[in-house]
């Protein structure tokens, strides 16, 4: 089949690859130059650990406390916005105990298949990823959130989650270059990270030589369709023809699938990082600092420190009242670490698509035959590229999907 793909971040990638390699003719249209989106700057983390949806009660608790501090972890800029309301009040209605207890085990099925089939594509591509099973820590400084990381490492336990308790002597045996100012951690062996630059970099290189046709710097504006098929996709300078298409331009889904009158929630989530060179003291492993919410990954000798989940709409803005906490809190965590504040031109922002109950959408709309969804990753997109790939191929094969995918349709 001709299978069109609208977007060109880790999640259409993965469609292609997948789609591709089951023989189809696979064009992908960017809107970017495809050396800058969200997938290049993140953490790099495939983690099965995050099997509690971002929609929980701990985070709307703590959320509330934070969302009108422009400094703080997770903060939600005031604007007058009909779909940030909609998307409000169905996160903090997603929010529950009991829909996090029906949610986590189908967040849990995706990040497992997910993470044996990146290993094997990093693997089918000459290791170009980088990928390192490293494993990756939950260092907490205050009691109350090591207590609840205690928690979450029993609710790991009854998933199968090897996910140890250690106290701060024994992470720091683990951790000999740097000093650490931690109360403890629980440490889970069985997450991963790739280097996302060069993750990125092979993919576009084994698709193009795969003979998959890369469109870059092309805008989606329409589509041409009779009843509930598309026939082409309209960009701002030419027209695709597809058999299928998929949906997959990450924090621009609702405006790309308004064009099909088709309405979703999803609000973008911008998080920064910026990437020290030749560390002289580095970390041994990834780590989440959980009071601050950063995250810390050791890319050989450099060092990417990232975080924050900040609501403000589709814009690339650099908020260094926003970077400077998280410098702090990888300087507090780690006292001989001694990172300086970057420059405004070296901090990377990045839009995550956010959906309001934590969970991707994957999956057709009833509205079409041949339109299928593949967003709302969150900050996941890494950990659950490979799997939205191959659940894709599947659907769109009319194959049973390899785990169950109801918890992920696109019209819940």
């Amino acid at each position: 089949m001709k299978i069109c793909i609208a977007g060109g971040g880790i999640i259409g990638l993965s469609c292609a690859y997948y789609l591709q390699k089951a023989g189809h003719d696979v064009t992908i249209i960017e809107k970017g130059s495809g050396d800058n989106n969200c997938s290049f700057g993140n953490a790099g983390y495939i983690s099965p650990s995050h099997f509690i949806p971002l929609a929980s009660p701990g985070i709307v608790a703590q959320g509330l406390r934070w969302m009108l501090s422009s400094t703080s972890p997770f903060y939600i800029q005031p604007r007058l916005s009909t779909d940030l309301l909609r998307w409000g009040w169905k996160f903090y209605r997603s929010a529950s105990e009991k829909t996090v207890q029906k949610n986590a085990p189908h967040l849990n099925n995706i990040l497992q298949l997910s993470r044996t089939l990146m290993i094997d594509m990093d693997k089918e591509l000459g290791g170009g990823f980088d990928l390192k099973q490293d494993g990756c820590f939950m260092l907490c400084r205050t009691e109350t959130s090591f207590k609840h990381e205690i928690e979450v490492s029993n609710e790991a336990g009854k998933m199968g989650i090897d996910a140890p308790v250690m106290s701060k002597a024994e992470v720091q045996d683990m951790e000999p270059e740097v000093e650490l100012n931690i109360s403890g951690g629980v440490f889970f062996p069985i997450d991963c990270h790739v280097h996302p630059v060069h993750m990125m970099e092979r993919l576009y290189s084994h698709l193009r030589m795969a003979g998959v046709k890369i469109l870059h710097n092309q805008t989606v504006k329409a589509f041409e369709k009779e009843n509930k098929t598309v026939h082409a996709v309209i960009t701002d300078k030419e027209r695709i023809q597809c058999d299928e298409c998929v949906i997959a331009p990450g924090s621009w889904l609702p405006q790309v699938l308004s064009l099909l009158g088709i309405d979703i929630l999803l609000q973008p989530g911008k998080g920064y990082s910026t990437t020290y060179r030749n560390v002289p003291r580095n970390l041994r492993h990834p780590a989440i600092l959980v009071d601050d919410r950063a995250a810390m990954t050791p890319l050989d000798r450099d060092l990417r420190v990232g975080g924050t989940m900040e609501l403000s709409g589709l814009n690339n803005t650099i908020r260094m009242n926003r970077v400077q906490p998280i410098i702090k809190a990888a300087n507090t965590y780690y006292t001989n670490l001694n990172l300086d504040v970057p420059a405004p031109e070296a901090v990377w922002s990045g839009l995550r698509p956010v959906s309001p109950d934590g969970l991707p959408y994957i999956g057709k709309h009833s509205s079409y035959d041949n339109i299928t969804i593949a967003g709302g990753h969150a900050m996941l997109g890494v950990s659950l590229a490979a799997a939205t790939g191959q659940l894709i191929k599947q659907i769109i094969q009319h194959e049973k999907p390899e785990i169950p995918i109801e918890a992920f349709r696109v019209e819940r």
